[in-house]
C-alpha cells in the first residue's frame, strides 16, 4: 500500500478509494468505444458476479465487524446488526419508491418511483446510480472504522472492500452505456452517461467516513446499515436483472465466483 495513502486521513482515504471505484465504472462504460453491443449472456454473468461480490462484502466486510464491535463494547452483537441491517434495507426501499428509475431489460412502462416523463436512458442511469449509493457508503464507513481505532477493522479489509466494489462496478458502467449506444446514442454520450452513474460513490464515501468519525458509537449500526442497503440492491435489482433472459446458470456461476473473489480479498488482505 503506498505510504502517501496511509498518511491521508480517513475521509481523504475514503475519497481516493471511491474515486477508484467510480473510475472502474467509467472503465466499464468506456468499452462502448470498442463494442456497439454486448453479448447478453456475458452481461448476465457479470451482473451475477457483481451480486456475489456485494453479498460477500455485506457479511465479511460489514456485518461481521459490526457484530464483533458491538460485542467488544459490551453489548449484544446481534442487536445493532439486525437494526442497522433492516434500516438500511428500508432506506433503499424508500429511495426506490421515490426516485424514478428503470431496471435493465424492462420496458419503459415498468419504470419505478414517482411517475415522470423522463427519457428511458435517464431512468436507466438512475437505476444504477441508486445502488451505487450503498457501495460508496460501505467503503467510507470501512475507512472510518479503521481511523476510529476499532480492533476488528483493518486497513487491509477496507482496501479489499474498495477493490471488490471497484471490480464489480465494471459491469455496471457497461450495463448503462451499452443500452444507450444500442438506442442510437453516440459513443461519447453513452460513455458520459454510463460513468455518471458512479459519481455518487465518492459523495457517499466521504459522508460515510465523516459520519463514523463524528459518531463512533453508531459505527456498528452504520456498517450494518450499509450491508442492508447492499443486500436490498442485490435481491431487488441485480439478481432479477441477471435472470431476466433465462441465463440462470451463467448468472449463478458468476455470483459464486464473485462471492469467492470478495471473500478471498477480505480474508487475505483483512
Amino acid at each position: 500500500m503506498p505510504p502517501w495513502f496511509l498518511e491521508l486521513g480517513a475521509v481523504k482515504q475514503a475519497l481516493v478509494a471511491t474515486l477508484f471505484t467510480w473510475g472502474v465504472t467509467a472503465l466499464g462504460a468506456a468499452t462502448i468505444f470498442v463494442f456497439k453491443t454486448v453479448n447478453r449472456k456475458l452481461l448476465d454473468a457479470m451482473l451475477g458476479f457483481a451480486a456475489g461480490v456485494m453479498i460477500a462484502a455485506s457479511f465479511w466486510s460489514l456485518l461481521a465487524p459490526a457484530i464483533e464491535m458491538a460485542e467488544a463494547d459490551g453489548g449484544d452483537g446481534w442487536r445493532p446488526a439486525v437494526i442497522g441491517f433492516l434500516v438500511g434495507g428500508a432506506f433503499l426501499y424508500l429511495i426506490d419508491k421515490i426516485l424514478p428509475h428503470l431496471h435493465l431489460g424492462f420496458p419503459r412502462e415498468e419504470a419505478e418511483g414517482i411517475s415522470t416523463s423522463w427519457h428511458r436512458s435517464v431512468l436507466l442511469v438512475l437505476a444504477i446510480t441508486l445502488h451505487n449509493i450503498p457501495e460508496g457508503l460501505a467503503v467510507g464507513v470501512a475507512f472510518g472504522a479503521v481511523a476510529a481505532g476499532v480492533d476488528s477493522a483493518s486497513m487491509g479489509a477496507a482496501v479489499a472492500l474498495a477493490l471488490g466494489i471497484g471490480i464489480q462496478n465494471f459491469p455496471e458502467g457497461l450495463a448503462v452505456a451499452a443500452p444507450l449506444r444500442r438506442e442510437g446514442w453516440s459513443r461519447r454520450k453513452s460513455f458520459l452517461y454510463g460513468q455518471a452513474s458512479g459519481i455518487v460513490e465518492p459523495i457517499a464515501g466521504v459522508l460515510g467516513a465523516s459520519a463514523v468519525l463524528l459518531m463512533r458509537p453508531l459505527l456498528p449500526y452504520a456498517l450494518s446499515f450499509a450491508a442492508g442497503a447492499m443486500i436490498y440492491v442485490v435481491v431487488e435489482e441485480l439478481i432479477p436483472e441477471s435472470q431476466l433472459q433465462k441465463n440462470t446458470d451463467l448468472a449463478t456461476i458468476g455470483a459464486m465466483l464473485g462471492f469467492a473473489l470478495m471473500m478471498t480479498l477480505d480474508v487475505a488482505l483483512g
